[in-house]
Protein backbone atom coordinates (compact mmCIF):
# COMPACT_ATOMS: atom_id res chain seq x y z
CA UNK A 1 0.00 0.00 0.00
CA UNK A 2 1.52 3.16 -0.96
CA UNK A 3 2.22 5.97 2.07
CA UNK A 4 -0.54 8.23 0.44
CA UNK A 5 -2.67 4.81 0.89
CA UNK A 6 -1.95 4.82 4.55
CA UNK A 7 -2.48 8.55 5.08
CA UNK A 8 -5.84 7.62 4.50
CA UNK A 9 -6.36 5.24 6.81
CA UNK A 10 -4.88 7.02 9.51
CA UNK A 11 -7.30 9.87 8.45
CA UNK A 12 -10.30 7.17 8.91
CA UNK A 13 -9.57 6.30 12.47
CA UNK A 14 -7.62 2.75 11.57
CA UNK A 15 -3.78 3.58 12.38
CA UNK A 16 -3.47 1.63 14.75
CA UNK A 17 -4.11 -1.67 12.75
CA UNK A 18 -1.55 -1.10 11.13
CA UNK A 19 0.89 -2.36 13.93
CA UNK A 20 -0.71 -5.61 14.55
CA UNK A 21 1.27 -8.45 13.55
CA UNK A 22 -0.58 -11.43 11.57
CA UNK A 23 -2.52 -13.92 13.72
CA UNK A 24 -3.13 -17.68 12.91
CA UNK A 25 -5.81 -18.55 16.04
CA UNK A 26 -5.87 -22.34 16.51
CA UNK A 27 -9.60 -23.15 16.18
CA UNK A 28 -9.61 -25.16 19.55
CA UNK A 29 -8.69 -21.68 21.76
CA UNK A 30 -11.46 -19.99 19.64
CA UNK A 31 -13.64 -22.39 20.77
CA UNK A 32 -11.96 -22.73 24.45
CA UNK A 33 -12.58 -18.51 24.75
CA UNK A 34 -16.03 -18.88 23.17
CA UNK A 35 -17.34 -21.76 25.51
CA UNK A 36 -16.10 -19.61 28.51
CA UNK A 37 -17.35 -16.01 27.34
CA UNK A 38 -20.30 -15.12 30.07
CA UNK A 39 -23.58 -13.89 27.82
CA UNK A 40 -25.34 -11.24 29.40
CA UNK A 41 -22.60 -10.33 31.70
CA UNK A 42 -19.85 -10.03 28.37
CA UNK A 43 -17.44 -11.66 30.77
CA UNK A 44 -14.56 -13.69 29.79
CA UNK A 45 -13.63 -16.28 32.49
CA UNK A 46 -9.57 -17.67 32.18
CA UNK A 47 -7.68 -19.69 34.58
CA UNK A 48 -6.49 -16.28 35.88
CA UNK A 49 -9.82 -14.96 37.05
CA UNK A 50 -12.40 -13.02 34.32
CA UNK A 51 -12.68 -10.13 33.15
CA UNK A 52 -15.51 -7.96 31.21
CA UNK A 53 -15.24 -7.36 27.80
CA UNK A 54 -16.75 -3.84 26.67
CA UNK A 55 -16.72 -0.83 24.06
CA UNK A 56 -13.66 0.93 25.69
CA UNK A 57 -11.84 -2.64 25.86
CA UNK A 58 -12.07 -3.49 22.14
CA UNK A 59 -11.36 0.23 21.21
CA UNK A 60 -8.13 0.18 23.24
CA UNK A 61 -6.73 -3.16 22.00
CA UNK A 62 -7.35 -2.53 18.39
CA UNK A 63 -6.58 1.41 18.75
CA UNK A 64 -10.11 2.14 17.33
CA UNK A 65 -12.72 4.39 18.03
CA UNK A 66 -15.36 2.80 21.02
CA UNK A 67 -17.74 6.04 21.45
CA UNK A 68 -20.20 7.70 19.41
CA UNK A 69 -23.29 6.94 16.75
CA UNK A 70 -24.07 3.33 15.88
CA UNK A 71 -23.94 1.75 12.45
CA UNK A 72 -27.17 0.37 11.24
CA UNK A 73 -27.47 -3.45 12.00
CA UNK A 74 -27.59 -3.99 8.08
CA UNK A 75 -28.78 -2.08 4.74
CA UNK A 76 -32.15 -1.79 3.45
CA UNK A 77 -31.71 -1.92 -0.03
CA UNK A 78 -34.90 -0.40 -0.63
CA UNK A 79 -34.26 2.74 1.55
CA UNK A 80 -31.30 3.67 -0.31
CA UNK A 81 -30.80 6.32 -2.54
CA UNK A 82 -30.91 5.77 -6.54
CA UNK A 83 -27.11 7.05 -6.18
CA UNK A 84 -26.59 4.11 -3.22
CA UNK A 85 -28.20 1.53 -4.94
CA UNK A 86 -25.82 1.59 -7.39
CA UNK A 87 -22.54 1.25 -4.87
CA UNK A 88 -24.86 -1.57 -3.15
CA UNK A 89 -24.78 -3.37 -6.61
CA UNK A 90 -21.11 -2.39 -7.08
CA UNK A 91 -19.81 -4.93 -4.29
CA UNK A 92 -22.72 -6.80 -3.68
CA UNK A 93 -20.80 -10.76 -3.45
CA UNK A 94 -17.47 -9.27 -3.65
CA UNK A 95 -14.77 -11.66 -2.27
CA UNK A 96 -11.92 -10.89 0.17
CA UNK A 97 -9.51 -11.57 -2.71
CA UNK A 98 -11.10 -9.08 -5.28
CA UNK A 99 -11.36 -6.43 -2.77
CA UNK A 100 -7.59 -6.94 -1.96
CA UNK A 101 -6.84 -6.73 -5.22
CA UNK A 102 -9.25 -3.54 -5.97
CA UNK A 103 -7.91 -1.68 -2.51
CA UNK A 104 -4.11 -2.04 -4.42
CA UNK A 105 -5.04 -0.95 -7.69
CA UNK A 106 -7.19 2.04 -7.06
CA UNK A 107 -5.79 5.55 -7.83
CA UNK A 108 -6.27 8.11 -4.92
CA UNK A 109 -5.55 11.11 -7.63
CA UNK A 110 -8.77 12.43 -7.89
CA UNK A 111 -11.49 12.84 -4.82
CA UNK A 112 -13.88 10.57 -6.15
CA UNK A 113 -11.16 8.07 -6.13
CA UNK A 114 -10.48 8.31 -2.54
CA UNK A 115 -13.89 7.86 -1.14
CA UNK A 116 -14.07 4.52 -3.38
CA UNK A 117 -10.80 3.41 -1.79
CA UNK A 118 -12.44 4.10 1.80
CA UNK A 119 -15.06 2.11 0.90
CA UNK A 120 -13.59 -0.43 -0.69
CA UNK A 121 -10.89 -0.56 2.53
CA UNK A 122 -13.84 -0.07 5.29
CA UNK A 123 -15.20 -3.39 3.50
CA UNK A 124 -11.99 -4.88 3.22
CA UNK A 125 -11.10 -4.63 7.40
CA UNK A 126 -14.03 -5.76 8.37
CA UNK A 127 -13.77 -8.80 6.30
CA UNK A 128 -10.22 -9.44 6.79
CA UNK A 129 -10.05 -8.11 10.72
CA UNK A 130 -12.86 -7.36 12.75
CA UNK A 131 -15.68 -8.74 11.37
CA UNK A 132 -14.87 -11.89 10.04
CA UNK A 133 -17.39 -14.74 8.84
CA UNK A 134 -17.17 -17.93 7.47
CA UNK A 135 -19.00 -16.77 4.45
CA UNK A 136 -15.69 -15.53 1.95
CA UNK A 137 -18.20 -12.78 0.59
CA UNK A 138 -19.41 -9.38 1.72
CA UNK A 139 -22.55 -9.42 4.03
CA UNK A 140 -25.36 -6.40 4.81
CA UNK A 141 -23.65 -6.23 7.99
CA UNK A 142 -20.24 -5.38 6.12
CA UNK A 143 -21.97 -2.88 3.51
CA UNK A 144 -23.87 -0.66 6.46
CA UNK A 145 -21.08 1.55 7.42
CA UNK A 146 -20.54 2.14 3.52
CA UNK A 147 -23.30 4.60 3.49
CA UNK A 148 -22.27 6.74 6.48
CA UNK A 149 -18.93 7.84 4.90
CA UNK A 150 -19.48 11.52 6.79
CA UNK A 151 -17.67 11.23 10.10
CA UNK A 152 -17.01 7.90 9.74
CA UNK A 153 -13.91 8.05 11.82
CA UNK A 154 -16.10 9.32 14.85
CA UNK A 155 -18.64 6.29 14.50
CA UNK A 156 -18.92 3.64 17.34
CA UNK A 157 -16.37 0.80 15.79
CA UNK A 158 -15.75 -1.02 19.03
CA UNK A 159 -18.71 -0.91 20.79
CA UNK A 160 -21.77 -0.83 18.37
CA UNK A 161 -20.37 -2.68 15.59
CA UNK A 162 -17.27 -5.24 16.57
CA UNK A 163 -18.95 -6.14 20.05
CA UNK A 164 -22.32 -6.82 18.59
CA UNK A 165 -20.57 -9.06 15.80
CA UNK A 166 -19.00 -10.53 18.66
CA UNK A 167 -21.59 -11.55 20.97
CA UNK A 168 -23.87 -12.51 17.83
CA UNK A 169 -21.56 -14.94 16.83
CA UNK A 170 -20.86 -16.11 20.20
CA UNK A 171 -24.42 -16.52 21.09
CA UNK A 172 -25.00 -18.57 17.75
CA UNK A 173 -21.78 -20.70 19.03
CA UNK A 174 -23.19 -21.61 22.35
CA UNK A 175 -26.89 -21.88 20.71
CA UNK A 176 -25.55 -24.82 18.24
CA UNK A 177 -23.24 -26.50 20.36
CA UNK A 178 -25.95 -26.78 23.41
CA UNK A 179 -28.14 -28.32 20.41
CA UNK A 180 -25.29 -30.66 19.38
CA UNK A 181 -24.93 -31.80 23.36
CA UNK A 182 -28.81 -32.18 23.43
CA UNK A 183 -29.09 -35.17 20.38
CA UNK A 184 -26.02 -36.71 21.33
CA UNK A 185 -27.86 -36.89 25.52
CA UNK A 186 -31.20 -37.77 23.56
CA UNK A 187 -29.41 -40.70 21.02
CA UNK A 188 -27.45 -41.76 24.38
CA UNK A 189 -31.01 -42.99 25.72
CA UNK A 190 -31.49 -45.09 22.65
CA UNK A 191 -34.44 -42.85 21.51
CA UNK A 192 -35.58 -42.20 17.88
CA UNK A 193 -33.71 -38.82 17.22
CA UNK A 194 -37.03 -37.65 15.06
CA UNK A 195 -38.53 -37.27 18.21
CA UNK A 196 -36.58 -34.88 19.23
CA UNK A 197 -38.17 -31.95 17.94
CA UNK A 198 -40.97 -32.12 20.06
CA UNK A 199 -39.73 -32.95 23.60
CA UNK A 200 -36.61 -31.12 23.56
CA UNK A 201 -37.95 -27.39 22.55
CA UNK A 202 -40.16 -28.17 25.47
Amino acid sequence: MTEEKKAIVRDLGFGGLMHVPPLRVDHQLLRELANNFKLGENRLKTGYGSFQITPKTIGDALGINATGNLFPEKVEYKQLSDDDKIIYRRFQGKTLKSLTDEMMEIGVGSEEERLMFKRIFILYIQMAFLLPTTINKISLVHLAPIFKMDGISERNWGGGHVLTFLIKGITDYQEKTKARRGLKDHQSLGLPTGLRSSWWKE
